[in-house]
């Protein structure tokens, strides 16, 4: 079972979860879970990203925590504790992570594992190198393949059992990290493969099966290519389940982990970067900075500024220019696949979404925030706006049918095999921008999705890249092929 235990910020926090096959673990009202420690499965939806709190006599360790530090600085002070360790998995590419934030601010000493360098690490742990932590102790398991330092811990409790295992990147619900994310030239995605192969088998695999896998991330994350949902789970049921942990060699091995792998989107490789330095940029300073109202006249004055438009809904229309990434849908993931980082950028938001917008742009490196403005001001002050054609989903067959117009699909390549409309064209939306002189710009472009929301942002992205005969659909392609 799961309880929630509060919400903060966006970040839902929940206890450690009680399975009927794991009776090492029980669940007790007070939230103490097994022998000698505390623990709490932090998520974060719009990331699908676990960062885990971990207690032991009043001394707390974080895993993998987000630049927005102030949750667990809250949870460790509601219950009494001392920030004392913060254990990164490997350096991440799809967030900012809050290390050196709660570094300063708490004095918490950083660990890492074998083959990291970086400036603000406190302790390297050795592969097999226990940390002893109140009652329990942390092993660290090098485990490379995701990147070279990738690391997992083992919490062992405090009778000396093999209780839990943080993954991080290297080892999903029925999948793996990808291995395609080598800083270094001379490392290829097919050696990293191999390193994962081996330290599956070596690392992982070997492990008792009541030991509990809690990973780095869930579903939805473009950390690896296709995560079960869940929050957690046993070895043994991996060891069951998970593809890459079936009997194969390596050369099997590579072959499937690489198969269909999409193309990592570029933010990563400048996250991954942030995350090895000193970040100095703190993110209460980034919303103070930023959580600015500006008039459509501030706005017109910033000529160059990346106009991004988190609304839900654009049917009123939009600025000429902006690109509309709708809050409720993966928005980081979306903004940090399509937009580079080297532009001031200016949020148009609905009301009461202004600093829930800022943060999530923070969380993913977008830092250079002018402020924020509301479309119904524009528009009021009688500026020029850009109104979408959304197409019926019978107007869209009908041109399917005739084959007369571009019709082109925006959805992964998964969801394109299993499925299209007629004489349509697939492109997917993180490919987009690289392969927009495949299109006609004379010709009239129909665009779907699999929901209607990427067909939005597909539909914002040409327009604004000079395309004059665009439109959607405005609901997916399940809906649209329904008699």
């Amino acid at each position: 079972m799961i309880k929630i235990v509060q919400v903060c910020r966006g970040m839902r926090l929940f206890s450690q979860q009680y399975f009927q096959y794991t009776k090492s673990v029980q669940l007790k009202s007070s939230e103490t879970i097994g022998e000698g420690f505390y623990a709490q499965q932090l998520f974060t939806g719009c990331l699908a990203e676990y960062a885990y709190y971990i207690e032991s006599n009043k001394e707390a360790i974080i895993i993998d925590p987000l630049r927005d530090i102030q949750p667990y600085i809250d949870l460790a002070k509601e219950r009494g504790a001392t920030i004392k360790y913060v254990l990164l998995t490997h350096f991440h590419a799809d967030f900012v992570a809050g290390h050196v934030s709660l570094k300063n601010q708490t004095g918490a000493q950083v660990i890492m594992g074998p083959n990291a360098e970086a400036p603000f690490i406190n302790k390297i742990l050795k592969d097999g190198e226990m940390l002893n932590f109140g009652q329990i102790k942390i092993q660290a398991l090098h485990t490379p393949g995701h990147t070279q330092e990738s690391t997992c811990f083992l919490l062992h409790d405090r009778t000396g059992k093999k209780h839990s295992l943080f993954t991080g990147d290297t080892l999903f619900l029925g999948e793996v990290g990808r291995p395609d994310l080598a800083v270094k030239t001379d490392l290829s995605q097919y050696d990293l493969a191999i390193m994962l192969f081996k330290s599956l088998r070596e690392k992982l695999m070997p492990l008792p099966d009541d030991v509990i896998v809690y990973p780095g991330h869930g579903q939805g994350s473009a950390c690896g290519k296709n995560i079960s949902s869940g929050y957690c789970c046993t070895m043994g049921i991996q060891k069951k389940n998970n593809y890459a942990l079936q009997p194969m060699d390596y050369e099997t091995f590579v072959t499937e982990v690489v198969r269909d792998l999409p193309k990592p989107p570029q933010y990563f490789f400048y996250n991954a970067g942030l995350n090895k330095n000193t970040i100095t940029s703190d993110l209460n300073e980034i919303l103070k900075k930023s959580n600015k109202k500006l008039s459509p006249q501030d706005a017109k004055l910033t000529k160059t500024a990346q106009i991004i438009d988190s609304r839900n809904s654009i049917a009123e229309g939009f600025i000429p220019g902006s690109i509309n990434v709708p809050l409720q849908i993966p928005f980081a993931h979306w903004v940090g696949t399509l937009l580079p980082h080297n532009k001031e950028v200016i949020i148009v938001c609905e009301k009461g979404t202004e600093e829930q917008t800022i943060m999530r742009l923070s969380r993913i490196g977008y830092d250079n925030i002018l402020g924020y403005m509301y479309f119904e001001e524009w528009q009021q002050a009688g500026e020029f706006i850009t109104k979408p054609t959304e197409l019926e989903k019978q107007a869209l067959m009908n041109i399917s049918k005739q084959g007369s117009e571009q019709i082109i699909d925006v959805r992964s390549f998964e969801e394109w095999r299993k499925g299209k409309l007629d004489n349509a064209k697939l492109f997917p939306l993180n490919e987009l921008l690289s392969n927009m002189e495949r299109l006609n710009r004379n010709q009239q472009i129909n665009i779907y999705c699999g929901t209607g929301q990427r067909a939005k942002i597909a539909c914002t992205l040409l327009i604004a890249n000079g395309f004059k005969n665009v439109q959607y659909c405005k609901v997916g392609y399940d809906e649209i092929i329904k008699p």
